[in-house]
């Protein structure tokens, strides 16, 4: 394979489809890895082959596993970048299928004479355990098949598995108790006496009766804001995790939602629209760094000088959605998260890397948030979101 000048300009295309292609094959690859894919080979000769495959190869795989589907994917697409259609059906045909053995009948067997009805007796019989059967194997699997999803890694779902997911969070229900506030009320059984309303009540009578008028602590919903990071790194889980952010939304009309890579954007307004589909839309004309870099020191910085007194009042409680990877490396994040903690009742980090086992904040970011949130807590699957909400919805949070 040798890439000839007149092909360069047609290159990004290639790739794209490329990409396309091993998403489609299963691959956990988007967008973020094209760009990422056209930037390495921007730096590379592409007239030597070794070169050109280890490029695509450093950008486009991530675990071992998908070495082989690379392999394969890679000598069939580029040999024909414009036949990506029979290359993956090459690269996906290799399930196993009758051959030509299979099609032969076996010799016909004597069997002994049966009356016929208890020949139709049995066969329905059996008809009938084989459907129960049947009913019984396609349950087992569809049991299965939701388990396995509900604890799948966002980042090796297909995009089939990831349009199941958002569609299981169409169902998700979300209700935010509420909490007591420092503000009274009028309340008949009230523990305490409200001299106010007592005094008054009274000089409606003329003080010939005296009735004393009780109040309680008022409750109501409390405030949530969602800080929530859509950079290069968290591209595998921000565009399920905006789905989970829609149905959180629409839960309470106290929850305001910001989406930051270089720049801070509050899509509250988007996210209320009851349909997702149209949401996630305007959203996605709107913000404009999606899969960029990520500055978090320079977000929670805007966030505490334009929104933190608008929308921060009593009791209000701030998710952090980030994996803590910061671009300047670091700076400003620890006074940043600080100050943020100090505004509200609790700061919850939400972090995908929590979810394996030797996860250590090494990240400079990571280290300067760890000592101002009140959790931390892991986002990487179905069964994490549930849990964030059963707890949201518990009060736990």
């Amino acid at each position: 394979m040798t890439a000839a000048p007149s092909n360069v300009g047609r290159l990004p295309h290639n790739v794209a489809g490329f990409v396309r292609m091993l998403r489609r094959a299963g691959l956990p690859v988007g967008p973020g890895h094209t760009i990422r894919a056209v930037q390495a080979l921007d730096r590379i000769d592409l007239t030597d082959k070794q070169q050109f495959y280890w490029a695509l190869h450093g950008t486009l795989v991530s675990k071992p596993e998908q070495r082989a589907i690379f392999q394969s994917a890679f000598r069939l697409f580029w040999r024909d970048p414009f036949g990506a259609d029979a290359a993956l059906s090459a690269l996906l045909s290799k399930s196993s299928v009758p051959g030509p053995e299979a099609d032969r009948k076996p010799p016909a067997r004597l069997e002994p004479r049966v009356e016929r009805g208890a020949v139709e007796a049995e066969s329905d019989e059996r008809r009938r355990a084989g459907e129960q059967e049947d009913e019984e194997t396609r349950f087992r699997m569809a049991f299965s098949s939701a388990e396995v999803l509900r604890t799948k890694d966002f980042e090796d779902m297909t995009a089939d598995e990831a349009a199941a997911v958002k569609e299981a969070m169409r169902s998700l229900r979300l209700v935010l108790p509420p909490i007591r506030t420092r503000r009274f009320r009028a309340d008949p059984r009230g523990s305490a006496i409200d001299m106010r309303r007592t005094v008054r009540s009274a000089l409606r009578t003329g003080s010939e009766t005296l009735r004393l008028e009780r109040r309680s602590y008022a409750a109501r919903r409390p405030t949530l804001v969602v800080l929530a990071d859509i950079s290069g790194s968290m591209e595998p889980y921000s565009r399920v995790l905006l789905h989970f952010l829609h149905a959180l939304t629409n839960a309470g009309d106290r929850v305001h939602t910001f989406l930051f890579g270089t720049r801070l954007t509050n899509v509250t307004r988007y996210l209320r629209d009851q349909d997702v589909d149209r949401a996630l839309d305007r959203i996605g004309s709107e913000v404009t760094d999606w899969y960029g870099g990520t500055r978090i020191g320079d977000a929670l910085r805007q966030f505490n000088l334009r929104w933190s007194r608008r929308v921060l009042s009593q009791g209000a409680v701030v998710l952090l959605v980030s994996d803590g990877l910061d671009r300047e490396g670091g700076s400003g994040i620890a006074a940043e998260a600080e100050r943020l903690r100090r505004s509200c009742r609790r700061l919850v980090w939400l972090n995908p890397l929590l979810r394996f086992e030797g996860f250590e904040p090494k990240a400079a970011g990571v280290r300067a948030l760890l000592p101002h949130v009140d959790e931390h807590r892991t986002v990487h699957n179905l069964v994490s979101l549930e849990q964030l909400a059963e707890a949201l919805s518990g009060g736990r949070i």
